[in-house]
This record gives C-alpha cells, sequence and structure tokens, in this order.
C-alpha cells in the first residue's frame, strides 16, 4: 500500500503561510512531561483494518463531535457532514469502535500538519476500505481544519482512516476531504507539533491517541 501524506513533498510547506490572526504554539501548564505532554512508549503496531464502510451517513443538521485524547492533552473535532457524508461517517464509525485508540501520530510537520489514524503506525496502513467525497473547487485547508490523507494517485476526496489536522493555514489543493475542524483544545495540537522534525516529518518522541469519542448529535 501507498504511503498516505497530505502533499507530495516537503518542501512544498515552506511556501504555507498563515494568516496574520495565527497563534504561535503555546507551552502547557500543569502537565506531565516536557511541553505538558505525558512521557510514554511507542504502543504495539495493529494489523492492517478488514472492516467495511459504515452504510448509514450522519444527521447534518445537528451537531457530531469527536473528542481525541492523547499523550499531549485532549482536543474536540465538530464534523462536518455536509462536506464530506461518507468520510465523517466512516470517522465516527471508526473512532466509536475504538479503531484509533492506541494508535499514534506518525507524520508531525512543523508549521504545517499533524497526521495519525494509520493501525500499523507507518504511514501505510489503513481500515481495509475507501470512500470517496470530491471536495468542492474553492476548499480550503485553514489551522484546525481536520482532513482526510490519501495517497498522490487516488481520485480527490479519497478516504481511509488516516488524517491530518492543519496547524498552519496550508495553500493545499482541494483534494482532500475535509471532515470538520478542531474547536476546542488547539493547544494540545500546537503541542503536538512541537514534537516534530521538520526533516524527518516524523516525531521526537511517540505521541498516542489514547481513545477517541464520539458525541453523537442530538
Amino acid at each position: 500500500m501507498r504511503r498516505l501524506a497530505p502533499v507530495l513533498s516537503a518542501l512544498a510547506l515552506a511556501g504555507c503561510g498563515g494568516g496574520d490572526d495565527e497563534a504561535e504554539p503555546t507551552t502547557a501548564t500543569g502537565g506531565a512531561g516536557e511541553g505538558g505532554c505525558r512521557e510514554t512508549t511507542e504502543p504495539q503496531p495493529k494489523p492492517e483494518g478488514t472492516l467495511q464502510a459504515p452504510d448509514e451517513l450522519l444527521d447534518a443538521a445537528t451537531e457530531h463531535r469527536v473528542v481525541v485524547e492523547t499523550s499531549c492533552g485532549s482536543f474536540t473535532i465538530v464534523l462536518d457532514p455536509a462536506g464530506a457524508p461518507r468520510a465523517a461517517a466512516s470517522f465516527a464509525a471508526l473512532a466509536e469502535d475504538g479503531f484509533y485508540d492506541g494508535t499514534v501520530f506518525h507524520r508531525i510537520v512543523p508549521g504545517f500538519v499533524i497526521q495519525g489514524g494509520d493501525p500499523t503506525g507507518t504511514g501505510f496502513g489503513g481500515p481495509g476500505y475507501t470512500t470517496v467525497d470530491p471536495p468542492a473547487g474553492g476548499t480550503t485547508y485553514p489551522r484546525g481544519a481536520v482532513a482526510m490523507a490519501k495517497a498522490g494517485p487516488d481520485p480527490a476526496g479519497t478516504a481511509g482512516s488516516q488524517f491530518f489536522v492543519v496547524t498552519r493555514d496550508a495553500g493545499l489543493p482541494p483534494d482532500y476531504a475535509v471532515i470538520g475542524r478542531v474547536t476546542e483544545g488547539i493547544e494540545a495540537v500546537d503541542r503536538i507539533e512541537a514534537l516534530g522534525d521538520a526533516t524527518t516529518e516524523l516525531p521526537t518522541r511517540p505521541v498516542v491517541v489514547d481513545r477517541m469519542t464520539y458525541e453523537p448529535g442530538k
């Protein structure tokens, strides 16, 4: 399986600037470990998924949230079923089933994205299926956007289980299904970002997803 990445080369990242209202990475107070991140060991990789995509879509008229608890703190994603209905439903179902629990952020690019969702931790894994939600032509990827990673040759909007959170406004083409946005805990995202190596795009120490909790709309 091909490695999934939001962009083709790290050199493209240097040109992804942000707006004047961007927040600088913050340091947590009261957290355990360096920068507020808990010291943890790399979890054992999980096998490649053998699942099927969910049949039911989410109700776009209600708010659906996923709380992501990590070794660097928690953040909350509000899903966007209208913008990417199949990918959002898949992400919610995987979170509810515990698919993401005990996985890692395997790719961290300072000034660009944090990426996780691969059960194998290699950048090649997925749930065993893909969905496709072609993004609108004007789709943008601002800080806090949550989108699904795909292999370069795949059709626009292809999604498996790997997702990325944009840490600075990114000048990406409209190729990636946007499933939502971070509405709470962006400082935890910043702490994760601070543990990335810009040269290798790898974390300098393990960052673990302890648990994801899906909170369905009411």
